[in-house]
């Protein structure tokens, strides 16, 4: 069943079976929550902003609806990804090196199911710390880059660029200026994140 589904809850039974088809006793340890369910609960936990997109053109109606929302229609705009500039070149939005713009237009390594954080590194944000980069991020990823913890990311990105490691590796995870401070959160740069998901499996 495709992510959009079982988001939904379509198609679910009221039994509880495990993979197999056999049906789990009530006292049984609970089937683990697939990733996708577990990235969207926790993102969301985190005050992100989440919206699902079928395909390609459902994700350029919903970048459209952010900017509108946000009166970034034709705002300034740093993207150091010269791919998604192309892909939004029909917009009326400034394409620049300026970390002082409206909002930040990224894709990212990895999302992180069990603490609904976003995985990125030098590939996105260059040499830039997070707190150098504007408030505001526009952040596509794919559901391919669903995983469980941020050390599976980590082998990921080794297994992938061995030859050429991406510096600058950290995660995203408050995305709510307001939100009450506490240990877990210490460190980090809160952002107003918008998580863009294209369905590519």
């Amino acid at each position: 069943m495709n992510f959009l589904k079982r988001l939904l809850g379509i198609n679910k039974t009221k039994e509880v079976t495990d993979e197999n088809g056999n049906e789990i006793g009530e006292f049984m340890p609970a089937p683990e929550m697939p990733v996708d369910e577990e990235f969207v609960q926790n993102f969301k936990n985190n005050h992100g902003k989440f919206l699902y997109c079928e395909d390609k053109n459902e994700l350029r109606l919903n970048f459209s609806e952010i900017l509108k929302e946000n009166n970034w229609n034709e705002s300034e705009v740093y993207c150091s990804n010269n791919s998604i500039c192309e892909d939004f070149q029909h917009t009326r939005l400034n394409f620049s090196k300026n970390t002082k713009a409206d909002f930040f237009l990224s894709d990212c390594e990895f999302l992180i199911s069990n603490t609904g954080a976003i995985l990125v590194s030098s590939s996105q944000l260059g040499d830039k710390r997070l707190t150098d980069l504007p408030l505001n991020f526009i952040v596509i990823g794919r559901t391919s880059q669903l995983i469980k913890t941020i050390g599976e990311g980590l082998q990921n990105i080794n297994k992938k660029q061995h030859k050429n490691l991406p510096t600058n590796i950290t995660t995203i995870k408050t995305f709510n200026q307001n939100k009450d401070s506490n240990f877990m959160n210490y460190g980090s740069t809160p952002k107003n994140l918008y998580l863009l998901l294209l369905e590519d499996l």
